[in-house]
């Protein structure tokens, strides 16, 4: 059985929680905790399977738990967060902290949107436990030592003009690992599809915007693709790219689960790109984004997975290479510059 250490600073919310998980035949509660600090404590005394932490607390705030908890016993955390702009982005800072993913606060029984929160948060936490989390020593940015495999050798078109970017648990912090190493001068434009809960698209790009030199910002409908600027998928709509290299949005339903699905992105580059476009697969569950991925590969484009080694789950990029259309396995910290050098590539420098 699944046990689940809650650190809130809000009785109500410790006990919408508890009762929640609670509720589960597969989950039961270790023990509460009303700040960071005893939070820090309690997970020494009671080894907990998943900790859900609150982001605003006194003593120690969710950030400075979450960063201790990880420097020290490492266990997989879910940040829950209320719908604030400032919360939302110390929670992101929590992430790159070593946190897994941030979700939305449950909210009372029978308040609008209560049960899809809450199935959001035993979801959440059924994914999630089992990880096997690494020690982090307050250097968010830095990731287990690289691992590089070539598995395919193909002849490269001259340029890329597109990087097509996907990714699912553990992808907040390597996605913002990636792009605040890549200049504003980047030739070419970038798109992300990353699973994230319903509410925290846009807090998400702002917090990538804020890491990066690059500009970020959510993706809309017919906007043009542009060096140096990274778009981001909103919640609900899959994003792909026209024959006329504008952006659409599409209602379609979800894929595996999924929408925005890193496929219908994938695929769509392909058709219009063909071999001018990188695809990029980052740690995640599943294999959202391989379907898209074959259909890149097949039109010539170049495919880049992370490793095993600096993923937190490698679901989505050993989908990839298990269907071998991976031209290369780099480690989290080799990507930024496999971008940058496959955008340089046939362009002259000034």
């Amino acid at each position: 059985m699944l046990s689940v250490l809650v650190v809130d600073d809000s009785a109500v919310a410790r006990r919408l929680i508890a009762h929640i998980i609670g509720a589960q035949p597969d989950m039961r509660v270790a023990g509460e905790a009303r700040d960071g600090a005893e939070g820090l404590r309690l997970v020494a005394t009671l080894d907990p399977d998943v900790i859900t932490m609150d982001i605003r607390m006194p003593v120690l705030d969710g950030y400075q738990a979450t960063t201790r908890i990880m420097e020290s016993t490492p266990k997989p955390i879910i940040m829950v967060s209320a719908h604030e702009p400032a919360e939302i982005a110390r929670s992101f800072r929590a992430i790159d902290a070593g946190a897994l993913m941030v979700l939305r606060k449950p909210v009372g029984l029978g308040a609008p949107g209560a049960d899809a929160i809450a199935s959001e948060l035993v979801d959440a936490i059924r994914s999630v436990s089992g990880l096997k989390m690494v020690t982090r020593r307050h250097r968010p940015h830095e990731f287990a030592a690289p691992q590089t495999i070539t598995t395919t050798a193909r002849p490269r078109a001259e340029r890329i003009d597109l990087v097509a970017i996907a990714s699912s648990t553990g992808g907040p912090a390597a996605v913002s690992g990636i792009l605040r190493r890549l200049p504003a001068s980047l030739p070419v434009g970038c798109l992300l599809v990353q699973h994230i809960a319903d509410g925290f698209d846009a807090g998400f790009a702002s917090y990538l915007d804020s890491v990066t030199d690059l500009d970020v910002r959510l993706a809309t409908a017919g906007e043009r693709i542009q060096p140096g600027l990274v778009l981001v998928a909103p919640n609900g709509s899959h994003l792909s790219v026209g024959p006329d290299s504008r952006l659409r949005l599409i209602d379609d339903p979800p894929i595996g689960g999924h929408r925005p699905s890193a496929t219908p992105l994938f695929a769509s580059v392909a058709a219009v790109y063909g071999p001018r476009a990188l695809g990029v697969i980052l740690t995640g569950i599943g294999r959202d984004g391989c379907d898209g991925l074959v259909a890149l590969h097949a039109a010539g484009g170049r495919v880049i997975a992370q490793d095993e080694a600096s993923s937190v789950v490698w679901g989505m990029p050993r989908a990839a290479v298990e269907a071998a259309i991976v031209d290369e396995v780099l480690g989290i910290d080799r990507i930024p510059d496999a971008i940058q050098l496959a955008a340089q590539r046939g362009r002259t420098t000034a």
